[in-house]
């Protein structure tokens, strides 16, 4: 890598011939033979995401459309074996129970939730109160973001790789940075960013120079690093001061935008690399990483009102658990600071269409030797204190049903 003229950034030569641990008193790493002071060899060059070529999301061959994916709340839900139907009843019974008391029902859920159709479902959850925070990762947003400006989504992945072009749509990763890095001068997260977007229609960026003069005035104030990332994507990319209108023609199926319009918490729970929009000239991951922050503490809040209260995690192996686990770490960390009990007496309902691994969670996590104790949508969450039910079962069915059933209450 090449040397930057910076004086605190220049390499200094490192003898490493005599590192020896203070326990054992062993070299901890191995003398080169015939030298004492060996340079490091040239740490190889990033590749540069800015000259990747992107294109009009509208030419891109869309694999699912809101007009034959959308679930209609008010049909009749496909039927269910009876066990399975008895458990979404109790689950809604546990619902209501849970906001008559005031406590969180928290809904996570993966990205498949919206490309099977269920938005106008959640929504109505949304609207009727019976949900008070949501969560899903960045797939689950780029999704409904996509399906409220084009209505249609998806892609073949497999021919696009091939191709060099899956995840270089020019809106999707333009206008999502965007959204992320005008609502960080308002310190929010990526959830409530990209709603407030979605439900205003665009955004408006300030002029460059009231952001260079912020800078020069206030360097060390909170939002300088926000500032300074939105000055950089303006000055490099032409984008211009002032408002940016974005239509959202199907924002009246969005989660995100039906979310902010409630006021209702919608976190975002992205990893760096994992979604289409790193795969843009704009790709900034400090920008998704601080909205990404912001939203981790705010599902705090939610887990810190989950005594008496529900968690659903619905198709989300990976993104839901993990969260899970870290943000009821954080919050019974708080609690036992000040002398409360940490999260307790908390109903999680953990849907999915495999098997569960042939285990009854029931009974508690199986033996490291068993293959179902690496399925870590089960095992995390049955580790999370109150008590786990495992349901196996199609993820818009699951909500479909359980809609209906708390219509009934």
């Amino acid at each position: 890598m090449r040397q930057r003229d910076e004086p605190w950034l220049r390499t200094r030569t490192v003898d490493v011939s005599n590192w020896t641990d203070s326990t054992t008193g062993n070299k901890t790493i191995p003398a080169i033979e015939g030298t004492q002071n060996a340079a490091m060899k040239d740490y190889p060059e990033p590749i540069d995401l800015k000259k990747v070529q992107v294109y009009p999301l509208a030419k891109r061959q869309s694999l699912s459309s809101l007009d034959r994916i959308l679930a209609e709340p008010a049909a009749e839900p496909q039927t269910c074996p009876a066990p399975l139907f008895k458990t979404i009843q109790e689950c809604a019974k546990t619902i209501a129970a849970a906001r008559r008391r005031k406590a969180s029902v928290i809904l996570m859920y993966g990205a498949h939730l919206i490309k099977n159709g269920a938005q106008r479902i959640v929504n109505l959850l949304i609207e009727r109160d019976w949900v008070t925070h949501l969560a899903t990762n960045g797939a689950g947003t780029i999704h409904d973001w996509e399906l409220a400006f084009l209505g249609r989504t998806e892609e073949s992945v497999k021919a696009n790789v091939a191709a060099g072009t899956f995840g270089t749509w020019d809106e999707t990763g333009r206008y999502i940075h965007l959204a992320l890095m005008a609502g960080a001068l308002r310190n929010e997260g990526y959830g409530c960013s990209l709603g407030r977007f979605i439900c205003e229609d665009g955004t408006t960026l300030p002029e460059k120079d009231w952001l260079e003069k912020s800078l020069r005035d206030e360097p060390a104030h909170p939002l300088a690093p926000a500032r300074a990332e939105l000055l950089q994507a303006m000055l490099r990319h032409g984008i211009p001061a002032g408002r940016i209108t974005v239509k959202h023609a199907w924002k009246d199926t969005s989660i995100l935008a039906q979310a902010f319009r409630h006021q209702v918490p919608f976190t975002t729970h992205p990893g760096i690399g994992y979604d289409i929009i790193t795969n843009h000239p704009l790709f900034n991951g400090a920008a998704i990483g601080r909205a990404a922050a912001i939203d981790f503490c705010l599902f705090g809040r939610a887990v810190e009102g989950l005594d008496d209260g529900v968690v659903l995690s619905v198709g989300s192996a990976v993104m839901a658990p993990q969260v899970f686990e870290k943000s009821v770490s954080c919050v019974n960390n708080l609690r036992l600071q000040g002398g409360r009990n940490i999260v307790r007496d908390h109903k999680m309902y953990v849907v999915d269409i495999q098997d569960g691994g042939g285990w009854d969670w029931s009974q508690g996590e199986p033996s490291k030797g068993n293959p179902a104790y690496y399925l870590r949508f089960c095992k995390s969450f049955s580790r999370m204190g109150g008590v786990m039910h495992y349901v196996q079962c199609d993820n818009l069915l699951f909500v479909h049903h359980l809609l209906h059933e708390l219509s009934r209450l």
